[in-house]
């Protein structure tokens, strides 16, 4: 395997670990707000607005990951009844359609954040947090699963991740190699 989807595969899974982090505080966070409302009898100021945050940010950042299991929801109705060649040539649009589809949603993740950033946006909350903070997760996690795409679609393009049936296995080239 070149170089590149190592690093590509890499930087994926290590999102996959930032993610499950991220899920991680944020229960401790909530079980922290839980004991601090109902044992202390205090009211909480920033627990929602961060475990909020982490959630999301959880979910942007887990994009590329998840794309490398193969984890996205997918209809293989259709490959199924087509002969290798025709699965791969739709195993290929589908990844550039995707590709197109996420391209846009960086571009649009960027340009949220910039202006956020730019002027200095902030939450209208007690705890008053910059906003470019959890909107940078928009166009890095979006960002890496454009990357994590780019890696699929040149792997089945030359048939380097491709099953004994013509299937592509997309993001799992270790797995090819195995069976």
């Amino acid at each position: 395997m070149p170089i590149a989807l190592r690093v590509i595969h890499f930087v994926s899974t290590l999102c996959g670990v930032i993610a499950s982090l991220m899920i991680f505080a944020s229960v401790l966070i909530t079980c922290h707000m839980i004991f601090v409302r109902a044992v202390l009898n205090q009211s909480t100021i920033w627990q929602t607005e961060v475990v909020i945050y982490l959630m999301i940010a959880a979910t942007l950042i887990g994009l590329p990951y998840v794309q490398k299991l193969r984890g996205h929801v997918g209809v293989d109705l259709l490959p199924t009844f087509l002969p290798p060649p025709m699965r791969r040539g739709l195993a290929v649009v589908t990844l550039i359609v995707t590709a197109g589809m996420v391209a846009i949603m960086l571009w649009h993740g960027w340009d949220m954040w910039h202006h956020s950033w730019s002027r200095n946006w902030k939450s209208e909350t007690v705890m008053s947090y910059p906003l470019w903070v959890p909107y940078l997760a928009i166009p890095v996690g979006f960002g890496l699963f454009f990357l994590q795409l780019l890696g699929d679609l040149w792997q089945t393009v030359t048939g380097a991740s491709l099953d004994e049936k013509g299937m592509p296995l997309i993001g799992t080239p270790e797995v090819s190699k195995e069976t």
